[in-house]
């Protein structure tokens, strides 16, 4: 009989990109238990759906202003509810892989026969440091959890290099990259031609200083276009960008399409515009979906000095690197642009689409798992 595994995430697992692709790889190979919400992600798995409703971040004040923090943890609902319903299968699992730091006191509590393995999607500790408030009272939670978790693991992996080594860094972990790279296309190298066609893709939100990318086209027109493509985060934010947008040719604002259909649209495009501010650390060590869906699409990319992805793609040839992360960088950039130049990119898109696809990537966390499983 094979090993069971129970893949637990405090998310909408139908909706969740990377625990998507955890279950499409372990579905076929094990007894795969999910336990997340909504309905069952995968015909050959067996659910658990934790109750709509229940929130999974710690939210008690009288716990995090006193450091209380294991009953922060198992008072948040989510938590309590899955306890609940798992309470039976502690112990009969032979492991278990607890996506981001919230699940991995439940990952431990259920007590996998072979081990946990933790597969953390952001820098936790520093994931909403722009906030006050979240870095006073929910911080010291996630350091906590870090500190007292992460050394009971078998093993663990995060989505960037620059995590990776701070996880190591702060907690004394062995971290490995699992980046959040796209399934492999095999879509043909479209010839460029002008004007030169730009898309950003990914959510509104107001610390990555999306306007600067509207103003970056100012006076380009004829040269170059720019499409948004925007998810709503903040309330407001993209009825600001819209308003913006109309006062700069050649940039408009376009509706978002399903996943499925993601990297057919950015290959619709010459290049893809992938510029932060480097505002937190986790900006500032991102490797976003919208890099990898981009090579597979077959487009260049423009990054800003962000190290991670600016090793990636100098490394690959995928796109140009800019000095700063602001409007007066993206502007130059853009204006220099020939149809040759980006042509160049497309090529190296499409030579690296194999090595940077999820099919190669995911290769560590089927070794983690088998690690632990003693396969």
């Amino acid at each position: 009989m094979s090993p069971s595994l129970m893949i637990l995430s405090f998310s909408h697992l139908v909706s969740d990109p990377r625990v998507q692709r955890q279950i499409a790889l372990f579905a076929p190979r094990y007894r795969v238990t999910t336990v997340g919400f909504g309905p069952s992600p995968h015909p050959d798995v067996t659910h658990v759906e934790i109750p709509e409703g229940t929130r999974a971040w710690p939210d008690s004040k009288q716990h995090l202003l006193t450091r209380r923090f294991r009953g922060a943890h198992w008072s948040m609902s989510a938590v309590r509810a899955a306890h609940d319903l798992l309470e039976g299968r502690r112990g009969t699992m032979d492991a278990v892989l607890a996506n981001d730091t919230n699940t991995l006191p439940l990952a431990l509590w259920l007590e996998p026969r072979r081990g946990v393995h933790a597969d953390l999607h952001e820098y936790a500790p520093r994931e909403k440091e722009h906030q006050r408030s979240w870095r006073w009272f929910v911080a010291p939670y996630q350091r906590w959890l870090c500190r007292t978790c992460l050394p009971r693991v078998a093993s663990v992996t995060t989505v960037s290099p620059g995590l990776a080594r701070e996880y190591a860094h702060r907690f004394g972990v062995d971290v490995e990259v699992v980046t959040n790279a796209s399934a492999r296309r095999d879509l043909p190298v479209r010839p460029t031609q002008a004007p030169i066609r730009l898309l950003h893709t990914g959510v509104a939100r107001a610390n990555r200083h999306l306007e600067s990318m509207i103003d970056a086209m100012r006076g380009l027109e004829g040269r170059a276009t720019l499409d948004l493509m925007l998810m709503p985060s903040e309330p407001g934010y993209i009825e600001r960008l819209a308003q913006l947008a109309e006062e700069v040719p050649g940039v408009a604002l376009r509706d978002p399409v399903p996943f499925a259909q993601l990297v057919d649209t950015v290959a619709e495009y010459d290049v893809s515009l992938v510029v932060f501010p480097n505002t937190t650390f986790n900006l500032e060590h991102s490797l976003p979906n919208k890099l990898f869906e981009a090579v597979q699409g077959r487009t260049g990319v423009i990054v800003g000095p962000s190290p991670d992805m600016a090793e990636l793609v100098a490394s690959h040839g995928l796109g140009a690197v800019l000095p700063a992360a602001d409007a007066p960088a993206m502007h130059a950039e853009i204006a220099g642009l020939t149809p040759e130049t980006v042509d160049g990119w497309k090529r190296a898109s499409d030579a690296a689409a194999d090595e940077l696809s999820a099919e190669q990537q995911v290769r560590t966390w089927e070794r983690a798992i088998a690690a632990i499983v003693g396969e």
